[in-house]
């Protein structure tokens, strides 16, 4: 299950939008993140590649089974960390900046070391 921030990020966004839009399409990622067309697509053909996502003959996206759980895990990570950050006194701009660059490189056994801890203290 190897991926890269770029593709984290990617799956976790079409996790986010397919929560709040009926589909997802190319272009809903590329105004949600804030990129050109050009580029959303190029993502969208190496997610399909690797068979994190499927996409539709109408362009809707759709999360494999392997993607969702990559993307669940990012999300995971992301609101874990910045609610954390939040909690130790970091502004929630800065807190989520933080958690969304924390969340790529950290391993599985400290993220879980570090919630092991948290809810211990509460």
């Amino acid at each position: 299950m190897k991926s890269n921030e770029s593709m984290e990020n990617y799956l976790e966004t079409i996790l986010l939008l397919s929560k709040k839009l009926p589909v997802v399409r190319s272009v809903d990622i590329a105004n949600e993140l804030g990129f050109k067309k050009p580029s959303v697509s190029i993502a969208v053909k190496n997610l399909k590649e690797k068979e994190y996502i499927t996409v539709m003959e109408q362009g809707y996206i759709f999360l494999t089974d392997s993607g969702r759980e990559i993307a669940e895990m990012i999300y995971e990570r992301h609101e874990f960390l910045t609610n954390w950050l939040i909690r130790l006194g970091v502004n929630p701009e800065t807190a989520s900046e933080d958690a969304c660059r924390i969340e790529h490189v950290i391993s599985k056994e400290s993220f879980e070391a570090i919630k092991k801890t948290n809810k211990n203290l509460q």
